[in-house]
């Protein structure tokens, strides 16, 4: 299927495409910051490829870097932004770029996390030079807690020539929601910061996206097959792939595909009973800070439960898992 261009998200380009052009004029401020939260496949990261291309000139450097998920290790955005890079230039003690690269052959003795954090910036400033510059943190839901305190650190770095881009699911759907809400909090709080919260597509945008693949359709179709999908962009280019070929039709038709379908979760015996409590605490809406004056745990605990019951019913969010557990009463 030909890919499909980025619909519904206009004010959100142009709002990035101003803002990068305010980074080019320069002036002794922070770094220009924008935080771009929404759910799982509401297209976060398109509009972030979409707003690169549109630049204008293009950045002198694009530092990105993405968590690495289900096993976070310190500074992973900055190790992700150094892999492959050439850094024998970079003035930073060979034995603290190691760690900030995350080098297997890094010297046992570290250094304090105070000073490592010193040196994480100084390596970023290093990177982006006279500018300006891009710095892109993809999921900053699931990153680990030293690079949530980095990515603080540049919003506020003075005189730093660059646009940061943060992608991120809400707080709720992170395995340390109070971490990330306080991050983020930090972020929107830094001076000409800007938040963009993408919620789904209506049934007009999602018209004109299956339009492009079937011709246009009537307003009903439209209107079922964004139900259906609930206005997800990805949802809707799943369901799109798995009808290529096919008649309009065959978008009621077809089988929810990828995560659209109810997974085949485990059954609840696999759950430990604390899990269970968990996971019906979940269902009654609770908050993490509800669930553990409840169930007398930490919050930390709680989340670790909460990370793996996601893991565990095949669920992408917080609201997936309280579905599930409803659906299994």
């Amino acid at each position: 299927m030909t890919p499909v261009p980025m619909v519904g998200r206009a004010a959100e380009l142009a709002e990035l495409v101003r803002r990068w052009s305010q980074v080019r004029q320069g002036g002794p401020t922070p770094a220009a910051v924008v935080s771009i939260t929404g759910a799982a496949g509401i297209g976060k990261s398109r509009l972030v490829a979409s707003a690169l291309a549109a630049f204008s000139p293009a950045p002198d450097a694009v530092l990105y870097g993405v968590a690495r998920l289900h096993t976070p290790a310190p500074y992973d955005w900055l190790a992700a932004v150094l892999s492959g890079r050439d850094t024998h230039d970079l003035p930073v003690p060979a034995d603290g770029l190691a760690w900030l690269a995350q080098d297997p052959h890094a010297p046992s003795e570290r250094y304090a996390p105070g000073a490592l954090l010193r040196l994480a910036v100084r390596t970023v400033r290093a990177l982006v030079g006279a500018g300006p510059a891009v710095l892109v943190v993809e999921d900053l839901h699931a990153l680990d807690p030293a690079s949530l305190n980095l990515v603080g650190e540049l919003a506020a770095a003075p005189d730093l020539p660059a646009l940061l881009l943060v992608t991120s699911r809400p707080p709720d759907a992170a395995d340390s929601p109070e971490l990330v809400a306080r991050t983020l909090a930090r972020l929107s709080g830094a001076r000409g910061a800007i938040r963009q919260h993408l919620g789904p597509l209506g049934p007009a945008e999602v018209a004109e996206v299956v339009t492009q693949v079937h011709g246009a359709i009537p307003e009903h179709l439209a209107g079922a097959v964004c139900e259906r999908t609930g206005g997800n962009p990805y949802w809707l280019v799943e369901l799109l792939a798995a009808t290529a070929g096919r008649g309009p039709q065959a978008l009621l038709d077809e089988p929810l595909p990828g995560h659209l379908r109810p997974a085949a979760a485990p059954e609840p015996a696999e759950l430990t009973a604390r899990e269970q409590e968990v996971l019906r605490c979940l269902a009654a809406g609770m908050s993490n800070k509800q669930m553990a004056r409840t169930l007398d745990i930490s919050i930390r605990t709680v989340a670790v439960h909460v990370s793996n019951l996601l893991r565990k019913t095949g669920s992408a969010s917080r609201t997936e898992a309280a579905l599930w557990a409803v659906r299994r009463g």
